[in-house]
């Protein structure tokens, strides 16, 4: 890299809570947030935001008639937006915004579909604020901020697709600042049917209903989450920066199934050596997986792991606890791996075993892949 990048700010708006304080002492318990709802016109197991957030959501729609009509990924978005900004002190609007999601304003395009098979007819509204752009667009207005906007979506590697707009952005020398990130609100009925369809879904609630990272699991366990997840990025060194990203890499597999990656992640072999660079393997302390809970996901990343390292450090994910928040999972990655810097405390998996306990974390290497295998790796350090 040029120059390292800083993160002056990260701020999620998920099932973990909404500050970092929340956020911390979720994570510093061994209870999983999944739980069994009601989704549509069944039972099903996800990880929803807490009522208090639920609460917080009600009230930005409320607060003014243009927020009434957006989705609840665009409302996510914008809390976490606000909060990330805030505390990286952007006291001015000359930054550019980034945020993609996988799926959208699922929830709002389910309800007007709906409306529309009835009734033959849709509201007004239903085309611009289902658009992907919606979310970024959205998230510029409320910021007042009068840089680019752009939003994507690369599945569930999304948001540190992102975060590698913004980098290339400071890089280029064509921002100062930029806000990236990812925002998923999926807990919707034919969304979680899509996932039952590929036999992915977990279907049994036990104490820990996904297992990511159970390497001896003999079912799929994958759970769907929501979310949003929010970076503030500046080039160089900043003072109030929590970590730097001094790595990156990314790689796509050829494809042989629309959903799968191959049997040895070959997507993350290349990512994450391209991350490393220079670096020695051994300087890398903890590894935060995708690991989304299924059977081959979980293994073929850990093969993949396995061929770059050799000797590996240590082996975390967040999905066990928080399910799988699609293209806002990579920032959450992040958060937590930011988090485990600032604590010199790793984050562990509660049913899983740690072999390779380090004493001091230094770098931390975070991975996401989305459906086709579009890997992304994000070395980041202290």
């Amino acid at each position: 890299m040029k120059t390292p990048i800083a993160i002056t700010s990260i701020a999620s708006f998920s099932p973990l809570g909404k500050t970092a304080a929340d956020v911390w002492e979720e994570y510093s318990s061994p209870r999983t947030l999944i739980v069994e709802k009601k989704v549509g016109d069944g039972t099903t197991l996800i990880a929803p935001i807490t009522e208090l957030l639920q609460q917080e959501v009600s009230a930005l729609r409320n607060s003014d008639t243009k927020y009434k009509s957006l989705d609840n990924s665009v409302l996510y978005a914008i809390l976490a937006s606000r909060e990330a900004v805030k505390n990286a002190g952007w006291n001015d609007s000359e930054f550019g915004i980034n945020i993609g999601s996988s799926r959208g304003a699922t929830a709002l395009f389910e309800k007007h579909h709906q409306e529309f098979l009835g009734t033959g007819k849709t509201p007004t509204l239903a085309s611009p604020t289902t658009t992907l752009g919606n979310i970024s667009t959205w998230v510029a207005h409320d910021l007042k901020s009068i840089g680019p906007e752009l939003s994507h979506s690369i599945t569930c590697s999304t948001a540190l697709h992102a975060l590698l707009n913004g980098m290339a952005w400071l890089q280029a020398g064509m921002a100062d600042k930029f806000l990236v990130g990812g925002s998923e609100a999926p807990l919707t009925p034919f969304t979680i049917a899509q996932m039952r369809a590929l036999k992915i879904y977990a279907k049994e609630n036990s104490e820990y209903p996904c297992r990511a990272l159970d390497l001896t699991k003999t079912k799929n366990t994958m759970v769907l989450g929501e979310g949003a997840a929010m970076a503030c990025l500046e080039l160089g060194e900043k003072t109030n920066a929590l970590a730097y990203v001094t790595g990156f890499g990314y790689a796509t597999d050829d494809l042989q199934h629309s959903i799968s990656i191959t049997d040895e992640a070959e997507c993350f072999q290349k990512s994450m050596k391209m991350a490393l660079g220079t670096s020695n393997p051994d300087e890398v302390d903890v590894v935060v997986m995708h690991a989304p809970g299924t059977i081959k996901g979980d293994q073929s990343e850990f093969k993949a792991i396995q061929k770059v390292f050799g000797k590996l450090p240590m082996l975390t994910t967040n999905k066990w606890k928080v399910g799988h928040t699609f293209g806002a999972s990579g920032m959450l990655n992040l958060e937590m791996a930011i988090m485990m810097l600032q604590k010199q405390q790793f984050i562990g998996v509660p049913f899983v075993t740690e072999q390779n306990p380090r004493k001091e974390i230094r770098k931390i290497l975070i991975n996401a892949v989305g459906f086709g295998g579009n890997a992304v790796s994000i070395l980041v350090s202290k």
